[in-house]
């Protein structure tokens, strides 16, 4: 939320030391995997429980993992990766509600300005998963592949995980969006839809071991 009493210029400075403290928390990270969903699924949700699982899987791989910080799904990512050499990253906002730092984080930051937690979550990700969840998890989905399509980034995995929840989504954008003409058939490449945290897995880890390979002949 804006400090309205605030003058302009000391929000620049407000920004930039947000900018400043989250480059320099997870300097030492390199890339890592987001976990993205709704806050509102708990620890009886099979989604929390496919979370979880991904979470890990992937500190299993020796991935940092990279959430919001807060409840539900977040926490389940946190939860799986908490424990395995400071590789559960929590990526907190201020809200009014809902949002609190769930208890599974090795590195906790807390940021007041969307757009500068936005630029953390792209700054180190290898991958996206997301799993069900509503405005803010849509948001981080079509921020991403709006990155990659416009090249702004380099391309890595987008994974929907949950037919039953995204199945919709991915059949509107085929048949509205692209039979309108406003994507391209390329665009739905961006976009993997799969049922389980296995099947991300095997996404995610191909494309890190592919990352890192490349990056160690460079």
């Amino acid at each position: 939320m804006f400090d309205k009493k605030m003058p302009e210029a000391w929000r620049v400075l407000r920004i930039q030391s947000e900018l400043v403290d989250g480059i320099e928390h997870l300097a030492k990270i390199g890339a890592a995997v987001n976990i993205f969903g709704s806050a509102r699924l708990g620890p009886d949700d099979p989604y929390y429980q496919q979370a979880e699982q991904l979470g890990r899987l992937l500190a299993d791989a020796g991935i940092p993992v990279i959430t919001g910080g807060g409840p539900g799904i977040m926490e389940a990512g946190n939860k799986g990766a908490f424990g395995h050499g400071k590789r559960s990253i929590g990526l907190n906002i201020t809200l009014p509600m809902e949002q609190h730092p769930n208890a599974y984080q090795d590195i906790s930051l807390s940021f007041r300005y969307f757009f500068v937690r936005k630029f953390m979550f792209i700054k180190h990700a290898v991958a996206f998963a997301i799993f069900p969840g509503g405005f803010g998890t849509l948001d981080e989905l079509f921020v991403a592949i709006t990155l990659i399509q416009t090249e702004k980034i380099e391309p890595f995995p987008v994974v929907l995980v949950g037919k039953d929840y995204w199945q919709g989504l991915v059949d509107w954008l085929r048949v509205r969006v692209l039979q309108q003409g406003c994507i391209g058939h390329d665009d739905m490449d961006l976009l993997q839809l799969v049922d389980s945290a296995e099947e991300a897995m095997h996404i995610i880890g191909h494309h890190y071991r592919q990352y890192i390979s490349s990056d160690e002949d460079a």
